[in-house]
């Protein structure tokens, strides 16, 4: 997959609407917990654009997927055209949207999703290697709370795509942190838990989210 979209060889259907395929969930049919999948899912309900959800499992992803995209999700199907990467799919249906406000300052949030990653698969809870990367996360938490001091969204007052893609991230940190019983508190993190729940109260995350319980299920299986 280069940085713009491909034509999906041999596809011969003539609908022009949008289908996002994404991580199907533990019973195989609904939404799964992809935090990629949920930032495309809020650019898509921000924008007010319809499209088709389709869950997929290894064994119910479509033959052209597989054969031409390595099976990716997400993937965006436009006509015949595919979109696969979240950063790839978000660009291309932002264009030149508000979303898509310049000059956000990510730094702040970098390497985010890297460190709740490594510190909710981490097993055994709670020893030494986990207070470390329990530390390193913080790190990153202190640097985006002195962000967001004064802010309702990471960019100020305005919602753009970077809050789309905050957003799942912090949210799967909450569940994980509630489901493993890990030694952080978000609370502590004043300018954070404001943030989340300017986050969380949004009508497009409302419609997008997934249980506590899935976002439990997806974790659980990274930490066998």
């Amino acid at each position: 997959m280069t940085d713009s979209g491909r034509t999906i060889t041999g596809y011969s259907g003539s609908d022009n609407g949008m289908t996002l395929y994404c991580k199907a969930g533990p019973d195989g049919q609904t939404i799964g917990d992809c935090p990629f999948c949920h930032a495309v899912r809020l650019v898509l309900e921000e924008l007010h654009l319809d499209y088709e959800l389709i869950p997929a499992t290894a064994e119910t992803k479509p033959q052209w997927l597989l054969d031409h995209f390595e099976g990716k999700m997400p993937a965006l199907r436009h006509g015949n055209m595919c979109y696969t990467e979240s950063s790839v799919i978000i660009d291309y249906l932002l264009g030149q949207d508000e979303l898509s406000q310049a000059n956000c300052n990510e730094a702040a949030n970098a390497g985010l999703f890297p460190a709740i990653a490594k510190y909710l698969k981490h097993t055994p809870d709670n020893d030494e290697e986990d207070g470390k990367l329990r530390d390193d996360l913080k790190t990153i938490l202190q640097r985006m709370d002195a962000h967001l001091d004064g802010k309702t969204f990471w960019n100020g007052e305005s919602f753009t795509q970077t809050d789309c893609k905050i957003a799942p991230q912090l949210y799967h940190l909450q569940c994980g942190v509630a489901a493993f019983q890990k030694d952080i508190d978000l609370n502590e993190y004043a300018n954070v838990s404001r943030y989340m729940k300017n986050l969380f109260d949004r009508q497009s995350f409302r419609s997008t989210t997934y249980s506590a319980e899935t976002v439990e299920w997806g974790w659980s299986n990274a930490r066998k």
